[in-house]
């Protein structure tokens, strides 16, 4: 879809899976909100110049949270333009201690470059976007830095990974922790509490009905506490798309190999499937090729979900 201009000057772009979702606050300073990933930033520098503004001129940088789809392009800005980066203060610890473990980096085998962060944002703060003026809500579950922008007076909500429109985030408890499901839950008490004419989400188009996604949330969020089995089951499929959208295409033969070397799918299946390595990754790859999810040619595997 084309950029939607949200506010006077303040665009909506709307990316994949593999890249979040971008905020461009049009002026001679400009403002970004999220930066999509490392290895796709020659289509996020294209995407914002199409709306005629210079990336060396970025006065300041907000990411939502610091997962690599989110803050890919930061440094690469960052070093271009001398732009501050805002996070939550519990990101900036991540970064400021070069944590590539909190921030996912390392575990999922993900691309991601740490960045100046020069301001900490907390739960309330108050962040000018030119003259929109949005709240800081913090919203972990999903991202243990993750927030949430607000802004009251056109009732419009950039929600990030914290609230999606028909579904949840990739849930990962060996990082965020055993409890980060009923985080989730607090915070989609949070969101519930606003009120929202229209939500622009991290990954998606926007949506109107707020209170159908989150009870669409909270619904699966309950299931997974109920049936821990299903949170393994959606992280395997999910990184694993995500992973093969990584690398654009991948050996057959080799890839259940190269899952194998990563932390993220051995720890999950190990927590969630006693071990049964080859078991789940031919049952969840036969459901991916028989939905056409994931294609095979001259034994490489490549994906059909937008990037």
């Amino acid at each position: 879809m084309p950029p939607v201009e949200m506010m006077d000057d303040l665009f909506f772009i709307e990316r994949g899976y593999l890249n979040g979702n971008h905020f461009v606050y049009r002026s001679e300073e400009p403002i970004l909100i999220d930066t999509g990933y490392t290895s796709d930033f020659h289509v996020t520098e294209r995407l914002i110049k199409d709306l005629g503004v210079n990336l060396s001129n970025t006065h300041l940088i907000i990411s939502t949270h610091t997962h690599t789809d989110h803050i890919g392009g930061n440094k690469m800005i960052q070093d271009r333009s001398g732009c501050g980066i805002a996070l939550h203060k519990v990101g900036k610890f991540f970064v400021d201690t070069q944590d590539d473990w909190a921030t996912w980096w390392r575990y999922y085998s993900q691309e991601g470059d740490f960045f100046r962060c020069t301001k900490g944002l907390d739960d309330g703060d108050l962040v000018p976007i030119g003259p929109h003026e949005f709240q800081v809500f913090h919203t972990p579950g999903h991202a243990s830095d993750g927030i949430v922008l607000y802004n009251k007076k056109t009732k419009a909500l950039i929600s990030g990974d914290a609230l999606w429109e028909n579904d949840v985030p990739t849930i990962t408890m060996r990082v965020e922790g055993s409890t980060c499901l009923f985080h989730l839950m607090e915070s989609l008490e949070r969101l519930e509490s606003l009120d929202v004419d229209v939500v622009y989400p991290g990954h998606g188009s926007p949506f109107t009905d707020i209170k159908g996604a989150i009870s669409k949330s909270r619904r699966k969020a309950k299931d997974y506490i109920k049936h821990k089995e299903k949170t393994g089951a959606d992280l395997l499929k999910k990184i694993t798309i995500y992973t093969i959208l990584m690398h654009r295409k991948v050996d057959e033969g080799s890839f259940f190999h190269h899952l194998m070397g990563t932390y993220w799918f051995k720890e999950t299946v190990d927590l969630f499937f006693d071990g049964k390595y080859e078991e789940k990754y031919h049952e969840m790859m036969n459901t991916f090729l028989r939905r056409n999810i994931v294609k095979r040619r001259n034994g490489e595997l490549f994906t059909t979900v937008k990037p």
